[in-house]
């Protein structure tokens, strides 16, 4: 049967509906969900074996709930989903500001309109996603806001005195009545506001201007939160955390794996890039494994926390860089090239907080030296951990290094310069004027691509550079690999770039 279709208190009586509190309701629906194997939290990722049991848990014990964390660790999220735990439809009294239940109305409105009207009361039907609200918490956020004030103009409308409950204006949370109600970033609320809520967490009802107001709210609280010591605007006031009763802890994506599918998930690539600009895994790596080491630097502010909206936006720029250059170019498609990481700098400097060393060294060169980093952790998963030979001596690391006719070369006082917009067939046609690069890609690559093997050189050049085999520099566009005694001494010696060559050189 469709209630929807019933319109009035008689009808919902006759059809057997019964009321239940939406903490129930969330409880009831999560059960089905858990025995019918249904992920409850879709589009989740990472918290499988951790904040989703944890919050399950929450739910079936009916609890109010906290999520501690971290920006950018989906604390908003797990809340909105909790929506789809809800009833599909609900009935309410119509005209009711605060939701209320047909059969157990609390409001003066309600009560008066049953006593008047009886079973031909009107009746309307809520669908879930009307019973969701939600509030940023900032300091200038009031009492009246939240809970509600005395609405003077109501009261000479109608006619009655400030004691009347008639002449009340309802805040955002009675107006969320048997529904879930978010406040993010709690602790930026101030401590008088957060007092507030004692009454309502305890003992469901409120108090407005010190009326003696009984109103039995019924409303699933779901808070967010940063640690406390994030921020000096202020915390959590002791006795409000202590009446939440379920403080759950995220967390960021604890391997790369995790990492890569939430920005694959996240990320808003345009359809036309997607379809002309390929994006190897490498690249990809590189990019998760930069947030990797923000999280971990020394220069970044730990209790600010590196979101995972780094690497969306990073992700999303390095394919732009890649489509600026092959339009540039002139060119029908392209891949992304590690030069093209340039180009994610200005998603790392605006999403970290420096602490006072990094602050000195400057936002640009810490995004540069993680991007520096990411690649030499990244590099010994694809080819010989240079740091590894270096602790062999004489001969025996003479026999083993696989790059010691890349870095010979340079050696010799060759030079490569390649021009961050560069073709990729020029770019391509550079790379293999260095000795011993394509057969070194080639050794541990057979079956690549010769895109691929491109690619995999350019990291091979990168990734000496990281592990200061050999010098890079990045300048006026273009980044110059050069010997590291040469480098250290500027000395005058040959360079290889784009114009050097012609067509019959690899002929």
């Amino acid at each position: 049967m469709d209630n929807t279709k019933i319109k009035t208190l008689g009808e919902l009586k006759k059809s057997g509906y019964v009321s239940k509190s939406i903490k129930d309701e969330l409880r009831e629906n999560l059960i089905k969900k858990i025995k019918q194997k249904e992920n409850p939290f879709p589009g989740i990722l990472g918290y499988e074996d951790s904040v989703i049991p944890d919050t399950e848990r929450a739910l079936l014990s009916r609890h109010n709930i906290l999520f501690l964390g971290l920006r950018g660790q989906a604390k908003t999220r797990m809340a909105r989903q909790m929506i789809d735990l809800l009833d599909e439809y609900i009935p309410v009294i119509a005209g009711s500001e605060i939701n209320d239940d047909p059969l157990k109305p609390i409001s003066r409105y309600a009560v008066d309109l049953i006593a008047d009207k009886g079973d031909e009361t009107p009746i309307a039907w809520l669908h879930k996603t009307q019973r969701y609200g939600e509030k940023l918490a900032t300091p200038d956020v009031s009492v009246a806001d939240l809970i509600g004030d005395i609405d003077p103009i109501k009261a000479a409308n109608l006619k009655l005195s400030f004691a009347d409950e008639r002449v009340l204006h309802y805040g955002i949370i009675p107006r969320s009545n048997r529904s879930i109600f978010v406040i993010n970033e709690l602790p930026d609320l101030q401590a008088r506001i957060q007092v507030s809520l004692f009454n309502i967490l305890e003992e469901g009802d409120l108090q407005i201007r010190g009326f003696k107001l009984r109103l039995p709210l019924d409303v699933m609280f779901v808070f967010t939160a940063n640690p406390e010591d994030y921020t000096n605007r202020g915390s959590i006031v002791t006795p409000l955390k202590d009446r939440i009763e379920s403080q759950i802890l995220t967390h960021y994506p604890k391997s790369i794996e995790t990492s890569l599918a939430i920005t694959e998930q996240e990320a808003n690539a345009h359809e036309d890039q997607l379809q002309k600009i390929k994006v190897s895994d490498l690249i990809k790596r590189l990019i998760e494994q930069v947030a990797f080491e923000a999280r971990g630097s020394e220069l970044v502010d730990k209790k600010s926390g590196v979101s995972a909206r780094l690497t969306i936006a990073a992700y999303e720029n390095v394919i732009s860089a890649a489509e600026r250059r092959a339009i540039i170019n002139n060119e029908k498609e392209t891949q992304v090239w590690i030069s093209d990481l340039v180009g994610i700098i200005p998603s790392i400097t605006g999403k970290i907080e420096l602490v006072y060393e990094g602050e000195q060294e400057g936002p640009y060169q810490v995004a540069l030296n993680l991007v520096e980093k990411a690649i030499r952790t990244q590099f010994g998963q694809y080819f010989p951990n240079p740091d590894t030979l270096k602790k062999k001596k004489g001969k025996e690391q003479g026999d083993e290094n696989p790059y010691k006719s890349i870095t010979r070369w340079f050696d010799a006082g060759n030079h490569l310069n390649t021009f961050l917009e560069t073709k990729d067939t020029d770019k391509i046609q550079l790379l293999y004027k260095v000795d011993g690069l394509h057969a070194l890609v080639k050794k541990y690559f057979k079956a690549a691509s010769e895109k691929e093997n491109a690619l995999l050189m350019e990291f091979v050049l990168h990734g000496l550079a990281a592990h200061s085999l050999i010098s890079k520099k990045i300048v006026d566009g273009k980044i110059e690999f050069k010997d590291l005694m040469g480098s250290m001494l500027n000395l005058g010696t040959q360079s290889f770039s784009e114009e050097d060559f012609n067509e019959g050189d690899f002929n």
